[in-house]
């Protein structure tokens, strides 16, 4: 037992930019960097440059927030990834209402309640998908959410979907969405040991397609794999833009992080690459940035713009489009303003949420807490 608990120190102690806890990577200076337009050069692209304005704080005094899913008709459910609870957030007034605690959540390191997502038929079954670290590995299970019932009683029990995806003390993955398909998409993590991203017969540094069921998903590349791509170190975003491409977020080691478009069936590279590689037998990021810049999290597609949380770079990242390459150098903004970003996500027109994440065990928080943003981004 003391092997494994020294082996989750080192891990933790060594290169590791999962959540941005590892050493600096590479040298200081700009260090992000865009693809120029190949193929999709007569696709429109946006301008090179934007801005960010913070319209307000929509309510403070969060803790460990992680996952974010807006509701049809307004509100917000924000899960707790320590405390392993859901509640809801009234937009215009702040108010926070916890829906209940995901029972069989083991918060450790980096694990605990991740994403959540809302069922593609949520209007007419009301069930909330939540992506949690167990005591045995990491799983996603779907829940009813009752709001008639009193607050703290309004989520019903887990019923599991699908589990098996390796669980460490780091590189837990987590970001859960629908698609455009109506299939449930999986961000997952090597859990820290780096052969199970090359392995397709492993759930650990993949891309996952699910039905809602959590069955292997019709059409994916493996016949009967959940596996939609690999070669993933960490992967915890997940954004399509409005031709119904994906795009991903992935954590380097050391060096390189990344935003990939994500193809069915290719191979990502690590740990054999970590950013781009002049091996043709990996696919290479759209742009990649040192460690100490991004450590990205989530990711949202705004007219053209992939927008990207970065934890260790502390400052949201603009990433203009032409097709699946950038168009631009990508853009810092909000640059140490508001600490560690975790998620953003899209909110209708220019607007955008966004999630701080300073009570993760490796933020400075102001007060204690984080905060709920929302953003006019151009």
């Amino acid at each position: 037992m003391s092997a494994v608990l020294a082996a989750a120190a080192l891990l933790l102690t060594a290169g590791c930019s999962s959540d941005g806890g590892g050493p600096p990577g590479g040298p200081g200076g700009t260090t992000a960097t865009g693809t120029a337009p190949s193929r999709h050069a007569t696709e429109p692209a946006p301008p090179a440059k934007g801005s960010v304005r913070v319209l307000r704080t929509v309510v403070d005094g969060l803790k460990t927030p992680w996952g974010l899913a807006p509701l049809p008709g307004g509100g917000l459910l924000v899960s707790s990834r320590d405390d392993a609870t859901i509640i809801r957030i009234d937009e215009k007034t702040g108010r926070k209402t916890e829906l209940g605690t995901v029972s069989g959540v083991s918060p450790a390191g980096e694990g605990g309640l991740l994403g959540i997502a809302l069922s593609p038929d949520y209007a007419s079954d009301h069930m909330i998908y939540a992506y949690f670290t167990s005591a045995s590995d990491n799983r996603i299970v779907r829940m009813l959410y009752d709001e008639r019932k009193p607050p703290g009683e309004q989520l019903g029990a887990p019923d599991t979907v699908f589990k098996g995806i390796p669980k460490g003390i780091v590189h837990n993955g987590g970001r859960i969405a629908f698609g455009p398909d109506g299939m449930l998409y999986v961000g997952t993590g090597e859990s820290g040991v780096r052969g199970l991203a090359q392995d397709k017969k492993s759930l650990g540094g993949k891309i996952l397609r699910l039905t809602p069921e959590g069955e292997p998903a019709p059409g994916n590349p493996f016949p009967g794999s959940p596996v939609y791509s690999y070669g993933h170190r960490n992967v915890q975003g997940l954004a399509w833009d409005d031709r119904q491409r994906l795009f991903a977020s992935e954590f380097g080691q050391d060096t390189w992080d990344e935003l990939n478009a994500i193809k069915p069936g290719a191979n990502y590279g690590w740990p054999q690459a970590e950013g781009r590689s002049s091996d043709t037998a990996f696919q290479n990021p759209i742009a990649q940035w040192h460690t100490d810049d991004a450590s990205p999290s989530g990711i949202a597609y705004v007219k053209g713009v992939i927008w990207m949380a970065g934890l260790k770079g502390r400052r949201l990242w603009r990433i203009p489009l032409q097709g699946t390459q950038a168009s631009a150098p990508p853009q810092a903004l909000l640059t140490g303003e508001y600490g560690r970003l975790r998620t953003v996500v899209a909110a209708g027109g220019d607007k955008v949420w966004l999630l701080t994440s300073n009570t993760d065990g490796r933020g400075r928080p102001e007060k204690g807490d984080d905060r709920l943003l929302e953003l006019e981004v151009k």
